[in-house]
């Protein structure tokens, strides 16, 4: 849980960013000719990370097997934190013309390289050593790394925010989380050594060589079951990189509240996806995990809608109460999937379908969400068009989970 808030930390501040910085002093071309525009740009350039994560599994495992995971690992942190890093570093458009946003964009391409690989292991060790009847508990710890990165940014930026100018914000200020990532760096570092010196090191060892199939043989054999995990997690991912990230800018750049109101509900809702997280990854073991998905997901429908009628009042009470919620409900259809995807896969290639089928569901789900919700509302000047979208991605997930038997519940995991 540790090890993913750190690394979803770095990808969080990146999020925030995008929404209230990087339109303007990166994509300045665009902007100058139309800032609705360098938006999409900007939200674009956060979804293309995830374009990188599998091919960073791919090549984790091998060099992992190759050279020894510490230095894979140690590779990793160092090519995701050293990147945020340079990002609070780079000179912006006015600064250094085009080469500002190439820069930006590599930058980003490393952060979704080195990302990838890191949560199919810790999600299966988390499973594969919970009790039968507590699998999907534990499974919840790993999946509370996100909204706890989520909150740690979002407290971060809201401090910051807080106690300078907009203007001062807007100069320098933005930069500070990037460039304290260098902290983030040192303590993962301390975390991952002592992992390596932990049983829990050698075991994680012993699980990539049993369940880590080639491509070739995964998709070969079990291209339905990965596509199936992949549209499982497509909905909930696109909804939770709404609530990251597109809730803030919409916000304080469509609504015109304050940034310290908006990134104040970011956070709330932070805690409730931790609170729904936990909550639910219990309850599908006495529930049932496919039930659970089931009705996550129709309430994700159900109040895809409502979501954007109380954002619109630009009432911040009223804003909060629908981030909360929609945490609680996602909560319900991310508590559970470490269990869900441990029971679909079989031992042999679980590792391997796991990590794939997390990493294809994120690019369909949320790679590019904030920038197709920022398309939909440029072309209909309406965000209910923005709730639709997210009521037909969790449509899709929801006929996704409905084709897995629940009987795999408590099947033995060797």
């Amino acid at each position: 849980m540790v090890g993913t808030t750190i690394e979803w930390f770095d990808f969080f501040i990146y999020a925030q960013a995008a929404g209230l910085i990087f339109a303007a002093q990166y994509f300045n071309p665009a902007n100058n000719e139309s800032p609705a525009l360098a938006q999409v740009v900007a939200w674009a350039s956060l979804g293309i990370s995830f374009l990188f994560r599998p091919l960073g599994a791919i090549a984790a495992g091998h060099l992992g097997d190759k050279f020894g995971r510490k230095k894979v690992l140690v590779l990793t942190l160092f090519g995701m934190g050293g990147a945020t890093v340079c990002m609070g570093l780079l000179p912006t458009y006015e600064q250094i013309g085009l080469a500002a946003p190439i820069f930006l964009v590599l930058l980003r391409v490393i952060q979704g390289f080195s990302a990838g690989g890191e949560w199919g292991g810790a999600a299966l060790l988390s499973v594969e050593h919970a009790p039968t009847h507590r699998r999907g508990y534990f499974g919840a710890y790993p999946q509370v790394g996100v909204p706890a990165g989520m909150l740690l940014a979002t407290i971060f930026i809201l401090i910051l925010t807080s106690v300078l100018t907009p203007e001062q914000f807007d100069a320098w200020g933005w930069r500070i989380p990037f460039v304290s990532s260098i902290i983030m760096i040192g303590i993962g570092m301390y975390i991952r050594r002592l992992v390596e010196e932990s049983p829990v090191f050698s075991e994680l060892q012993e699980l990539k060589k049993e369940s880590s199939a080639p491509l070739s043989v995964l998709f070969k054999n079990y291209t339905g079951l990965v596509i199936k995990a992949a549209l499982i997690f497509a909905g909930i991912n696109a909804a939770g990189y709404l609530a990251i990230a597109f809730f803030s800018s919409y916000g304080a750049k469509v609504l015109g509240m304050p940034r310290s109101q908006v990134l104040a509900i970011t956070a709330l809702g932070a805690i409730s996806w931790i609170i729904g997280t936990l909550y639910f990854g219990g309850f599908s073991d006495r529930f049932g995990r496919v039930r659970t998905f089931v009705w996550g997901y129709i309430g994700m429908i159900a109040w895809a809608i409502p979501t954007w009628m109380l954002i619109d009042t630009a009432n911040f009470w009223l804003f909060s109460i629908s981030v909360i919620v929609l945490g609680l409900l996602m909560g319900a259809t991310y508590g559970p999937q470490a269990a869900l995807y441990a029971e679909m896969f079989p031992a042999k290639i679980r590792l391997s379908g796991v990590s794939i089928g997390y990493a294809i569901g994120s690019v369909l789900g949320g790679a590019f969400a904030p920038m197709i919700a920022q398309m939909l509302l440029n072309k209909t000047g309406n965000s209910l068009s923005i709730g639709l979208y997210i009521a037909v991605m969790s449509l899709i997930s929801l006929l996704a989970v409905m084709r897995v038997d629940p009987r795999i519940q408590g099947s033995t995991l060797h």
